[in-house]
């Protein structure tokens, strides 16, 4: 949730700390500081708030040298205050310590130390660290971090520095991603590569319990116990961070007109010259066509909806039996899986707590583990047998659209070649299909270019809505997930999601006059039911907007408004149905006044429970 970033270089780092933190901010904005070894000795400035109130304080209390810490913060642990804000430091002030992560113990933790004099100057967990550090220290900053990780009990990424050690940069890891790398020009440690400051010459992913040291041309690696080890780099090639919004007036606005090159991206590594090829996703032909039983899609967010809508598709098109699965509810749920199951866990940043705890669960019961992810140096990829990369590029906007979109399209591909193994689909089927998608792109911009107008306009009239609704069946249903929690995402409008053919089981006596309900139909076959739902809606006075096809559009005449999509195969009309709700979300809240890439409580990449 949190953003870490720490260098140790022969400039002054206090400029890169806070370029870093620009790039990080998408993990968490709701304060931010930076802690410096200077000429005389460890300072911080801290500030609530974004990046931009941290840098107004810089420039009244400048800070200079050559090491030093940043951290930019998602309050788990007390309210967003400066006093809450990281770095933290220690009784004596010998440790500054950043933190991502939650410490579970905390409380216990901090009962422990309290008989021995400890007084506590925030609210938060991570000072709990920062007392630890004390408690343990004999001289040797490596053994006092590594008794303290045994101690804490959570999620944690530590960044440190010691003021004995001047020359040395310190961190470690559990559960929370951090890497660590070394550069022409210094020794880096981040939350995310994309925002180290210069192409690393080695990068390193720390496992549970690392501990790392670091000087301006070394990087030295520790186990629990503070013992040396090895480590290989990783070879991945690292994309650097953008906070270009590519004259566009928003980061989302942006990503949303993204989403046919990150489609068109991302098929490239599954569209091979015969078809589609998943040779590079460690599957293979003889367990899809003879031992796989089930498949389970785990996520969480808009990465589950996409479960939801490959739901549909793997069973009723690949005839395989799906469930789509909330990671945060699928990890305790004592889940009956073996080895014929195909588990698959969607994540963007691959890092997603619960996402990462249930891939472990699934993968101490036996089931094979695929992972569908944004990122390639990630927990998640790291420990799944298969990966499929998605191709979005680094998404800067809390709300996500192009990493959906490209995560709904590797679904689509692995739902076509699933049923031509399985044989519920011919080769002839399999061969129009997989051309229909290669013009996927093509179609999603289309969406875009012909609701683009339509949106804006409609926001003009809901903006000020007190309720919304979103109704549709099947894919539909999975598209209006979505397209709900984009709404509540960045407008902050109360936005529910319903199977149209559940609102008379309750809900429609929340439907009062005015009240817009936003009806998706894109199905053929189930069009006449959902058409009837939307005549129930709007004789109770709702303000009704039908998204359909050109074919159906005739059959939602009645509706208010009618956006008409491309014309696209039925299979793949969740990533045309999403594109005018990511527009209507976007223009709502522009017009509410809302912060829309960077909304209240929320944080990108979910690495706590």
């Amino acid at each position: 949730m949190c953003g870490i970033i720490g260098a140790i270089c022969e400039t002054n780092v206090t400029p890169l700390l806070i370029e870093g933190l620009k790039k990080l901010e998408y993990r968490g904005y709701d304060s931010a500081g930076v802690a410096v070894e200077t000429a005389e000795g460890l300072k911080r400035v801290r500030a609530e708030g974004k990046i931009a109130a941290l840098e107004e304080k810089l420039a009244e209390t400048p800070l200079a040298g050559f090491s030093g810490v940043g951290h930019t913060r998602w309050a788990t642990h007390g309210a967003p205050a400066e006093r809450n804000a990281h770095p933290h430091k220690s009784p004596c002030g010998r440790f500054l310590v950043v933190h991502n992560g939650i410490i579970e113990n905390a409380a216990e933790i901090k009962r422990s130390l309290l008989p021995a004099g400890s007084v506590f100057e925030s609210e938060t967990d991570t000072e709990t660290a920062a007392h630890l550090l004390t408690k343990f220290y004999d001289g040797d900053p490596v053994a006092a971090i590594a008794r303290t990780l045994s101690v804490m009990e959570g999620s944690f990424a530590l960044g440190v520095l010691c003021a004995d050690f001047p020359d040395t940069l310190f961190a470690a890891a559990f559960g929370s991603p951090l890497v660590a790398a070394l550069g022409k020009d210094g020794a880096y440690i981040a939350s995310d590569a994309g925002a180290l400051p210069e192409a690393p010459e080695e990068i390193y992913s720390l496992k549970d319990r690392e501990i790392v040291s670091l000087t301006r041309g070394s990087l030295r690696f520790y186990n629990e116990k503070g013992e040396a080890i090895e480590k290989t780099p990783a070879q991945v090639r690292v994309q650097a961070l953008s906070v270009d919004k590519g004259g566009y007036e928003h980061h989302m606005l942006h990503e949303i007109h993204q989403q046919p090159e990150a489609v068109r991206a991302t098929l490239a590594g599954l569209l091979g010259p015969e078809g589609i090829d998943l040779s590079g996703s460690g599957l293979t032909e003889d367990f899809i066509k003879n031992e796989l039983e089930r498949i389970v899609i785990v996520a969480c967010g808009s990465a589950y909806h996409t479960g939801l809508c490959a739901k549909r598709l793997f069973e009723g098109k690949a005839r395989i039996p799906c469930s789509a699965e909330i990671a945060s509810e699928f990890r305790y749920a004592d889940p009956v899986i073996d080895r014929h199951t195909l588990a698959i866990f969607v994540s963007q940043s691959g890092e997603t707590a619960d996402t990462l705890a249930a891939l472990r669960l699934c993968k101490e019961k036996g089931a094979k583990a695929l992972s569908i992810v944004n990122v390639a140096l990630s927990a998640i990829a790291a420990e799944s047998e298969g990966v499929i990369l998605t191709q979005a590029g680094r998404e800067i906007a809390v709300a996500t659209t192009k990493a959906y979109s490209a995560q709904l399209s590797v679904f689509y591909a692995l739902a076509i070649r699933f049923a031509a193994l399985r044989g519920a689909i011919g080769s002839a089927e399999e061969k129009a299909l997989t051309h229909a998608l290669a013009e996927l792109p093509e179609r999603i911009a289309e969406a875009i270019d012909s609701t683009k107008q339509t949106a804006e306009t409609l926001a003009g009239r809901l903006f000020e809505a007190k309720d919304m609704f979103f109704i549709g069946r099947q894919l539909d249903e999975a598209a209006a997930a979505e397209a709900s929690l984009k709404m509540k995402e960045i407008s902050y409008l109360n936005s529910q999601a319903y199977a149209a053919g559940e609102l008379k089981h309750g809900t429609i006596s929340l439907v009062e006059p005015g009240t817009p309900v936003i009806v998706l139909a894109t199905q053929d076959a189930i069009s006449a039911k959902t058409r009837a739902n939307l005549a129930e809606v709007k004789a109770r006075g709702a303000f009704t907007v039908a998204v359909t096809t050109r074919a159906l559009a005739p059959a939602f005449a009645e509706a208010d408004e009618v956006i008409v999509l491309p014309d696209v195969c039925q299979w793949f009309t969740c990533s045309l149905a999403v594109v005018p709700m990511q527009l209507l979300s976007y223009y709502t809240a522009k017009r509410r006044g809302c912060s829309i890439d960077q909304p209240k409580n929320l944080a990108k990449s979910v690495t706590v429970e």
